[in-house]
């Protein structure tokens, strides 16, 4: 738990203690870095506003580490705060005044994804291909290069390819709340990518409903 206010550690502490959890805490970034290299955490929550190093770039620089869940919290609202702090790797976030009940429920979501689950697999759409194992995505034999937050978007439409999935069950999906607006930029983020050749569109938007992964056919 990274928060430079004593108040809100001491209380995020009492919580997640009576939890069960074991917290070990920091106040600033240097601190979570060092504390991450000395006992790797099953989860992190980071404060986005920290004292010399912020939020954004200690979660950049965990990500160049390791792929422990991050759930960033912030006082900030404005979808362009929360993107920023989703692009650097964090997996969710939490805009603070938030309630207990709703903190712990994003915890449990957030540890049930890590939990161990179905082998890696290879998938593959059209020339799209991901592979688990490697976390590596190709399209027409060209690398593409994607955040955390888009290979995970990629990862579960593929997996659902030529099902529509509803906005909200993607965005429980992914982000384990729902806001249209981050969903809606990270679809163009990655339309962009899949298409930055000029490939024809596999990613396509089912209008009021959802969007769904296939070869032809859709916007």
């Amino acid at each position: 738990m990274v928060d430079d206010d004593p108040h809100i550690r001491a209380s995020l502490r009492r919580t997640l203690g009576f939890e069960g959890y074991r917290v070990r805490e920091a106040a600033d970034g240097i601190g979570a870095l060092a504390a991450v290299a000395q006992e790797r955490p099953e989860l992190v929550i980071l404060d986005l506003m920290l004292p010399g190093m912020d939020g954004v770039e200690v979660c950049r620089r965990l990500r160049q580490i390791d792929d422990v869940p991050v759930l960033m919290l912030t006082a900030l609202e404005r979808t362009p705060d929360r993107v920023k702090g989703l692009d650097a790797g964090a997996d969710d976030y939490l805009v603070k005044p938030f309630a207990t009940d709703e903190l712990l429920a994003r915890l449990r979501a957030l540890l049930r994804r890590r939990a161990p689950g179905q082998e890696p697999r290879l998938h593959r759409l059209a020339d799209l291909v991901l592979d688990e194992r490697s976390l590596r995505v190709e399209r027409g034999g060209r690398v593409i290069e994607l955040t955390p937050r888009e290979y995970e978007l990629l990862r579960f439409l593929i997996t659902h390819a030529g099902q529509v999935v509803p906005h909200a069950e993607l965005q429980a999906a992914i982000w384990g709340y729902q806001d249209s607006r981050v969903l809606e930029v990270y679809v163009g983020y990655l339309r962009t990518k899949l298409e930055a050749r000029g490939e024809p569109r596999l990613l396509h938007t089912v209008r009021g409903f959802g969007y769904v992964l296939r070869s032809g056919g859709g916007e």
